[in-house]
């Protein structure tokens, strides 16, 4: 070692500061104080929307998805139904919107399969934070996506004869009953990512399962031209609850029961399968 070297390794010992006064910064700093289960929710569901921001491609689903649909159905079938587009509109606009909304909720499981397999979940466990905030703050951060899609079917609605008979606050109650089921239907993608190997994977048992309750419900047809053993499942499906929640209020007319089976669905998914992501969520890997 030559001289020069020796001297440079003596001034920066010299110039490191001793453990001692580490420890003292460090005693006289305050510890901030965690974020609480609400905020902490609100900065995950933040970088769900950062995610939009750095990939814009992600509204690809939830503005040209509602705009085929709504085209494709009103078109293909409202002559043949209803005898015409502007009178098929009226019944079908309201289901539509659900179906568009609860067919981008199986995102949900498939994004954050793609984190867990990164191993960013990783890094989040090891925060000092409210355990379930990473989940919940990644379905509120895609409720902003859902209501784009909602945003989008209305308007589209309107500009082929939608008329609103519960007026602005129908449609934005109408809104509210779709964010709040889709809110809870996606817990079941969140357990299923947990629990499934691949996104792939959760793509399609997803699919699997949101197929039966959209097509198996009141969206497109009235359940009563229907033979008895579909009516059965129709008229229990929480879909077809929702369906028949969002047309009251949308035109405003009565609700009868609905609202409350939409609410006590959505309670018990959340109870049931936010239980069974957190338990899966301790240990996934």
């Amino acid at each position: 070692m030559s001289a020069e070297s020796a001297v440079d390794d003596e001034a920066q010992v010299a110039s490191a500061p001793s453990q001692a006064a580490i420890a003292n910064v460090l005693a006289a700093g305050i510890r901030p104080e965690p974020a609480g289960p609400f905020r902490a929710s609100l900065i995950f569901g933040r970088r769900a929307l950062l995610k939009i921001k750095h990939v814009p491609e992600q509204l690809f689903d939830v503005t040209v998805f509602p705009i085929m649909f709504t085209l494709l159905f009103t078109f293909l079938f409202g002559g043949a139904l209803a005898g015409s587009t502007g009178a098929y509109i009226q019944f079908l606009l309201p289901g539509i919107m659900v179906q568009g909304v609860i067919m981008i909720t199986m995102y949900t499981g498939t994004t954050l399969r793609t984190d867990v397999e990164k191993g960013v979940f990783d890094r989040f466990r090891s925060l000092p934070v409210w355990r379930p905030a990473a989940l919940v703050g990644m379905l509120l951060g895609d409720a902003v996506r859902f209501t784009i899609s909602a945003a989008v079917t209305s308007l589209l609605g309107l500009a082929l004869g939608w008329r609103r008979g519960g007026g602005f606050a129908g449609v934005v109650i109408g809104v509210l009953l779709i964010l709040i089921f889709a809110f809870s239907l996606g817990w079941i993608w969140t357990f299923l990512s947990l629990l499934l190997r691949t996104s792939n994977a959760v793509m399609g048992v997803s699919m699997m399962i949101i197929t039966p309750l959209t097509f198996g419900s009141n969206i497109f047809v009235d359940p009563a031209t229907m033979p008895g053993w579909l009516q059965a499942f129709v008229n229990v499906n929480p879909v077809s609850h929702l369906v028949s929640s969002v047309r009251a209020v949308m035109g405003g007319t009565p609700v009868g029961d609905h609202v409350w089976l939409v609410l006590i669905w959505s309670a018990a998914l959340v109870a049931v399968f936010g239980t069974l992501s957190m338990w899966r969520y301790r240990d996934v890997r």
